[in-house]
């Protein structure tokens, strides 16, 4: 954002998007970290780096099923057979004929060795014998059980695996803020690691608020709303990572409200409601969580920031534990866009996460849009990588109609406060959705 942008938002009596999320952020901490059995670790973030502490394979062994040889008896014939030149077939070709001495299978231990002429018959995963520099895969072969005929040369090494190729001893297999993913805690089991110190995954509850509001599965009728904002923003946690708990509808009941968060604030590391920011008559999230009596840690603060869709957001703590408290707008796509702007990151720092914030790109803007002035806008959109390299973005639905563009977008257009239009051909900020198709 620009001191221009900045100085335009202040005019308008709202505050710019990154002071109200860097003043936001600043004030979150993340959870303290735990150590977790490895089978426990999946979804949460690493809160220090880890090393291995063996190698990976732990010992030279097969990566293919075949016979185990000494290079010098593939590539000088065995005892006296001629040489095979690599890719040569049965017929018409020479063959390497070498004696089968044993068999070895991924449990086999015993230490053994390759004397001149001998092979081993190997499983991929057992260990190798003491001499093995090549593993001849059974299709290159007659498959003999006594002796066996080679009718193919692989090169030096094939379908040999060193201790350590992978991963060596000692070697740094994830660092401190990385997520914990099925592929990680595979690495870190084959190194020999059976726990790990991660942030533990936040507990964010999350409730919608007014009177007007009923549950789904009926439609609504003048006077109702139908509640989407708790079913979607409990998915969007869940999404980011967080262990989200859905609470339902509250009604615009001061005391009611005082008394559901402060119950919830013993099994929440962040509570999101949605609903009451604005300064309406109903607005009653702002009038009771604005107030210092209302809240026994303190008001929470709700600004007007520079923002489309929805301007009105809340941040604080609420009861004696001090949880912190995010208050989204009541309209479904603005409470969506919200999320991605401030409850997202919040989540992700708790969790200990790097980074807070989406990925970004620069894409080429296929069809002019405009855009509310002072205000930065977030526009569903659809991004796809070009051919040649690069992006494209195709807008969808924004502004009243947000919602229904969310559904159908894996990204999300940035139009910043002094732009009122954007012409196709131009060049513009995307931030990419992690939406799993």
């Amino acid at each position: 954002m620009t001191a221009t942008a900045d100085a335009e938002a202040a005019e308008n009596g709202l505050t710019p998007l990154a002071d109200y999320l860097g003043s936001v952020l600043r004030r979150l901490r993340a959870l303290p970290p735990l150590d977790l059995d490895l089978t426990q670790a999946y979804g949460n973030v690493l809160a220090e780096d880890v090393v291995a502490p063996h190698s990976f394979p732990a010992f030279d062994q097969a990566a293919v099923d075949g016979y185990a040889a000494r290079w010098e008896d593939i590539v000088a014939g065995g005892r006296g057979v001629g040489y095979v030149p690599a890719q040569s077939s049965r017929p018409g070709g020479r063959t390497v004929r070498l004696n089968v001495v044993g068999d070895l299978g991924a449990a086999s231990w015993r230490p053994v060795r390759l004397t001149p002429g001998s092979c081993f018959s190997v499983a991929a995963g057992a260990p190798l014998p003491i001499g093995a520099e090549v593993v001849v895969p059974v299709e290159w072969t007659d498959q003999g059980m006594a002796a066996v005929e080679i009718f193919r040369v692989p090169k030096r090494g094939y379908g040999v695996r060193r201790t350590g190729e992978e991963v060596a001893a000692g070697a740094l297999l994830a660092r401190c803020g990385t997520y914990v993913s099925p592929a990680l805690v595979a690495v870190l089991a084959a190194t020999g690691i059976g726990h790990v110190v991660v942030r533990p995954s936040p507990r964010v509850v999350i409730v919608a608020t007014g009177d007007e509001l009923v549950d789904v599965g009926r439609g609504s009728q003048p006077g109702q709303v139908v509640d989407a904002n708790s079913h979607a923003l409990t998915a969007a946690a869940a999404e980011a990572g967080a262990l989200a708990y859905r609470v339902g509808i509250c009604d615009d009941d001061p005391e009611g409200l005082r008394g559901l968060l402060e119950d919830q604030t013993l099994r929440a590391d962040l509570i999101i409601t949605t609903g009451g920011t604005g300064t309406g008559p109903g607005d009653m999230v702002r009038r009771i969580l604005s107030r210092r009596e209302g809240n026994r840690s303190g008001p929470v603060t709700f600004t007007d920031v520079a923002l489309y869709p929805g301007t009105a957001l809340g941040f604080g703590t609420v009861g004696a534990e001090e949880v912190p408290v995010v208050c989204l707008p009541g309209d479904p796509g603005a409470a969506m866009i919200g999320f991605e702007v401030l409850a997202r990151p919040a989540i992700n720092l708790l969790a200990g996460a790097e980074p807070v914030f989406r990925p970004s790109v620069r894409a080429h803007l296929l069809e002019t849009v405009s855009s509310p002035a002072g205000l930065r806008e977030f526009r569903p959109a659809h991004v796809a990588e070009r051919r040649g390299g690069g992006y494209t973005v195709q807008p969808l639905n924004g502004g009243p109609f947000t919602l229904s563009g969310l559904a159908e977008a894996n990204g999300l257009l940035v139009l910043g406060e002094r732009v009122t239009a954007a012409a196709a051909g131009s060049t513009v900020d995307v931030l990419l959705l992690d939406r799993r198709r």
